[in-house]
Order: C-alpha cells, then sequence, then structure tokens
C-alpha cells in the first residue's frame, strides 16, 4: 500500500504458483438488584467433575519457526484453476492486495491481525515447504475473522501462528514481535460454500486456544444497505505489496481509504466473475501503474474493509500485480455473510468441535451429564458428577474465551452462580452474580442480545417483566433494561443464538394456552426494543413436546437449532434453516429416546 519505506519493505522469494500474465479479473487480492460479589454458601456449591476440551497451545520457539517460515514462504494461500481468471496459464493463485496508502499505527486498528502459515512438510527438501502470509482481523476476543481462501485446505492449528497488538512485521527470524503477541489457532471455519474456482462465499473464521487483549471490531449487520452505498468511504488495511513492480510487503501496518462501488460498475468491469451480493468492489479504477492507483495487493488478503468502525468487507481477489487500466478490488460481502459467520463467533461446546453439545440432569440421581453433538445424533453421555440442589442450569460463555460456561440457580436461596473454566489453572471459578432469584419465573442465556458482541443474561419476574442483563464480557453486568411486559403467558422460553441467520440473537417461546411456538426475532438493539413483534411458527401442545433446549448450532452448519422432548422421552432436534417463518426448522430428526429420566437441560 503506498511507496515503500525507506530501506524497502520485506522481500519474499518469488512465488512459485504461476499467476495470471492479464486478466479481466483475478482470483486473489487481493447490575441493578442482580451482581453481587463472589459469596460462599452454606452448602457446597455443584461443581463441574470434568474439564473442557483445551486446545494444547505451541511452545513459543515452534510458534516463532513458523512466523520465520511464513515471512520467508513464497507460496500465494488458495490456488484456484478458474478458466476465466487464468489468462493463458492454466492456473492462477489468490493474487491478494495495498498500493496507494499511508503507514498507520496499531491504536487506530487495535484489532488488526497477521496470520502467518508455515508447513516444512516433514522432509529434508524445503522446495515442498508452504509458507504464507494473509491478514485478518480480531472480532472477538479468540476469533479472527479473514478470508476462506487464505483457511481452505490448510492445517492452522498444525502449522499456523497468529500475531495481534503491533502494527509492525515481525523479525526475520520470528523472535521479535515489537510489542505484538503471538498465539496458535486451535481450530478453523470457512463457509461450507467456499469456491476456490471462482472464490464466492471467502469467508472464513479462525479460534485461538486463549484470547487476545486486541480490541475487537464487529462486523456490520444483515440489514446495512448504508455502507454499500455507490460513493462510501471505506478503508481497507494491511501490510501488503506497496508496489506493483516490487514483491517487498510492507513492514509496517498501512490503510487506504477507498470509495465502495455499485454492483453494476462492478459487474461491468469483472462481468460474471463478480458476484452481485456475495461481492463488493471498491476503490478508483486503477491507473495501469503505481501512479494515480490506490488498492488493496499481495499480502492483504484477508483483511478487512471497514465503513464506520464495523467490517463492510473482507479482502478477496483483484487483477494481477493489482494496477491495471479499470481495476478495482474485490471483497467478500461481510453482510451477507454474517449469518453464517456469527454462530462461529458464539460456538462454545463442551469439546471444541464447532457443534453445540448437550447439558442434562437425571432426576432421580441428581447427576449432570453432557452429551457431545455427532452433528445428527449425540454422543455417549459424560457424568459432571453431583448436581442436587439446583433447578436451573444453563450453558454460555459470558468471559468470551471460547471455553464453555454453567449459569446455575440454587433451589434453597434462589441465587444465580457462574461458574467458567480457568484455562491458567485447569480448574473452575464459580462466582455468585444475582441474589435470591426464586421468584424469577425464566431466566435465559441466549448469547449477545444487545449487538456489542458480549453475552447478556435475561430473566423474567413473578409480573412477567422479561429484562435484559447486558455482560461486560467478564462475568459481571451493566444495570438491567426493561425488555417488556407479558412474559408469563408462555411455559418455555428458549435461546441461544441466531434462528434466522441475520446474525442477531433470537428467542422461542411457548404459549400456556393451546401451545403456540413464537419466534421474537432480535435486533441487536438493548430496552423495549430488542426483539421485534412475535412471529408464530409452530403450535406444539404440552401433550407433544414437555421439554424443549436451545444450546446452539447442534448440526455446526452456522444456524441455530431446538431440541424438544415428548413426554415418553424421545428427543428430536429440529435443525434451523434460517428462516424466519413457519419454515424455521427443517423435518424433525430423532436423536435419542431415553430422556425422560432428565429434568433439567441446559
Amino acid at each position: 500500500m503506498g511507496t515503500s519505506m525507506p530501506g524497502g519493505g520485506r522481500h519474499r522469494r518469488r512465488i512459485r504458483i504461476a499467476l495470471p500474465v492479464a486478466a479481466a479479473g483475478v482470483a486473489a487480492a487481493v447490575a441493578a438488584a442482580l451482581l453481587t460479589t463472589s459469596a460462599g454458601a452454606a452448602t457446597p456449591l455443584p461443581q463441574p467433575a470434568v474439564k473442557p476440551a483445551v486446545a494444547g497451545s505451541p511452545s513459543l520457539a515452534e510458534l516463532e519457526k513458523r512466523v520465520a517460515g511464513a515471512m520467508a514462504g513464497d507460496d500465494t494461500a488458495g490456488g484456484t484453476s478458474k478458466a476465466s481468471l487464468s489468462a493463458s496459464t492454466g492456473t492462477s493463485g489468490i493474487d491478494p492486495k495495498i498500493i496507494g496508502g499511508s503507514q498507520t499505527t496499531i491504536t487506530s486498528a487495535p484489532w488488526m491481525a497477521q496470520l502467518h502459515y508455515y508447513d516444512d512438510r516433514g522432509t529434508s527438501s524445503t522446495g515442498d515447504d508452504i509458507g504464507f502470509f494473509c491478514g485478518g482481523a480480531v472480532v472477538a476476543p479468540t476469533k479472527i475473522l479473514t478470508a476462506a481462501h487464505c483457511v481452505k485446505g490448510y492445517d492452522w492449528h498444525g502449522n499456523g501462528a497468529i500475531v495481534t497488538g503491533t502494527a509492525q512485521l515481525p523479525s526475520q527470524d520470528g523472535t521479535d514481535l515489537h510489542g505484538g503477541t503471538v498465539t496458535g489457532v486451535w481450530r478453523q471455519w470457512n463457509h461450507p460454500s467456499y469456491s476456490a474456482s471462482t472464490i464466492d462465499n471467502d469467508i472464513a473464521v479462525l479460534t485461538l486456544p486463549v484470547p487476545v487483549k486486541a480490541t475487537p471490531i464487529r462486523m456490520t449487520t444483515s440489514g446495512d444497505t448504508t455502507s454499500y452505498a455507490a460513493g462510501t468511504s471505506a478503508k481497507v488495511y494491511g501490510w501488503g505489496r506497496t508496489s506493483s513492480t516490487s514483491e517487498a510487503i510492507s513492514e509496517t501496518l498501512k490503510t487506504a481509504t477507498l470509495p465502495i462501488q455499485s454492483d453494476s460498475t462492478c459487474s461491468a468491469a469483472y462481468g460474471a466473475d463478480f458476484v452481485k451480493g456475495h461481492m463488493v468492489c471498491a476503490g478508483k479504477p486503477a491507473s495501469g501503474s503505481d501512479t494515480g492507483t490506490t488498492t488493496a495487493c499481495n499480502g492483504d488478503s484477508g483483511g478487512p474493509l471497514v465503513v464506520n468502525n464495523r467490517i463492510v468487507g473482507v479482502v478477496s481477489w483483484g487483477v494481477t500485480d493489482c494496477v491495471a487500466k479499470g481495476a478495482y478490488s474485490v471483497f467478500s460481502k461481510v453482510s451477507t455473510y454474517v449469518g453464517a459467520t456469527y454462530p462461529r463467533l458464539d460456538d462454545t461446546n463442551i469439546n471444541g468441535d464447532h457443534r453445540a453439545d448437550v447439558w442434562v440432569r437425571n432426576a432421580s440421581t441428581r447427576t449432570g451429564y453432557s452429551k457431545n453433538s455427532n452433528g445428527t445424533s449425540l454422543a455417549a453421555r459424560e457424568s459432571w458428577g453431583d448436581w442436587s440442589g439446583v433447578n436451573v442450569v444453563l450453558q454460555t460463555d459470558l468471559d468470551r474465551d471460547g471455553y464453555q460456561d454453567l449459569v446455575y440457580r440454587v433451589s434453597t436461596t434462589g441465587d444465580v452462580y457462574w461458574t467458567h473454566y480457568v484455562i491458567s489453572s485447569g480448574t473452575w471459578s464459580t462466582k455468585q452474580i444475582a441474589d435470591n432469584w426464586k421468584t424469577r419465573t425464566r431466566i435465559i442465556t441466549p448469547g449477545d442480545v444487545t449487538g456489542d458482541y458480549l453475552p447478556d443474561l435475561l430473566s423474567v419476574d413473578s409480573a412477567g417483566v422479561m429484562w435484559t442483563y447486558p455482560g461486560k464480557g467478564n462475568g459481571t453486568f451493566a444495570p438491567r433494561v426493561k425488555v417488556g411486559s407479558g412474559w408469563n403467558q408462555y411455559n418455555s422460553v428458549r435461546g441461544k443464538g441466531d434462528f434466522t441467520g441475520d446474525g442477531k440473537t433470537d428467542l422461542i417461546a411457548r404459549s400456556k394456552t393451546g401451545g403456540t411456538i413464537y419466534l421474537y426475532k432480535g435486533t441487536g438493539k438493548s430496552g423495549t426494543g430488542a426483539f421485534s413483534a412475535r412471529v408464530k411458527v409452530r403450535t406444539w401442545s404440552s401433550t407433544t413436546y414437555n421439554a424443549f433446549d436451545a444450546v446452539g448450532d447442534v448440526t455446526g452448519d452456522g444456524r441455530a437449532d431446538f431440541l424438544a422432548r415428548t413426554p415418553g422421552g424421545t428427543l428430536y432436534l429440529y435443525a434451523g434453516t434460517g428462516k424466519a417463518t413457519s419454515e424455521i426448522f427443517a423435518t424433525r430428526k430423532s436423536v435419542a429416546t431415553d430422556f425422560k429420566q432428565y429434568d433439567i437441560f441446559g
């Protein structure tokens, strides 16, 4: 981005993957009464008898090796064989792209992340090594938003290193991070419909094994159209190439301001290669040389395009060498993908595999159990020990550390506690978060209700008034805010995640009379506007189902699912469809027949 700093940029070895000599478009860029202090209890509190799946973190030496290998690497992430973009070469590589920008600081973009990948392939030869660099953005303490072409087909857990908290690239040997922090990668997700040949659905999320201190940035919302209006000023960030004639990438974070272009302008430039609704292009038409051109360039792939402090695009592709006359940088359109991506930000589960698991308690023995999801079935149960003396247990992640927490209410006192796993000590820590909630008819931990990416707590009091307790991301809450009244007309109110595919947390409620099932679609706002007017989606009487559970994305497809138990004990999975209508759930599927024994569902 822009001209090189004095002394030049980091010069990488020649790219081995063939890039198109010319192309019309090339795949590449380019607390009210709630909170108290920690308190003891007269009787021992339930404590989990198991440890959640915890990602092993590579040693610092190993992470430094990966960083050094990536910086010396000569590969380009995500090869493609798209014929219309490869000119006469037959193959091409993603050509991640910034030229014509200016130097910036990590203070101005604290959420920026460097993605280093190095796989030495385990052979004595260096010819088959894979090393490349991409950009990304911290969107939650353990979550990095990036491009699918930087993720798909690579083992980031085994070979990746993420650097945050610095505007400088590491030293050549990877040991000097210039004040930044390096961590490994726990797991990876890319959009299931990503196509390497069309570079469509080019969005991904990496999950880190530990939270980073970098301040997250939010994605835009699904209904955002203003940010994409032609002429809107957007900023792109990255460490990519600063010239079309040199492969040197910038040692220091750079930014450039690009005007958003209309879909018609982008389609005119790229034809069928530009997928309306899935992509957005930005920048003024390239001049044909560095002079007069401002664009993303190699090394910027996966980085954010930002409007009003929200990510609206992810650097995806552009023309070879970035400056071909009339060209624009192309980005994945985040408003389209926030519904699929946001569940990955709140996908905590017990065994850490992107699928929400089920927590239950046996009614007679009071033993708690977890059952891991296999997608459309549940694995054998695992005992969590004695959970007598409680009448509510809920699964959540109040501290946003990527590891599942439990919130529970003590039967005798009505006090509510939060127990969460402490990674550093390998133990559970328990804290009282509410005092004497005996008369609360509902307690719900649906995730982020208010739109600030921090998990919230909901409760319904004896008068039927629902309250939101906005989470602060550390197990504490801001003063409660009234949502509305009339909630005691329901005998079940459940929610965990997004049922409608818009990236906002929703609720499912059943009426006491008639068994009507209503969807309360989240708006991402606080107070009385937290949910839209209810929509009838089903009718399930108590003789059909007598217990429900909502734990998030059970199937792993990026949509929240719902669980319902018959009086006879059969548990059915209703997979979410993402539709806010009577078609909100797919055809039910039986996942177990022995659930009559359980009286509490997490």
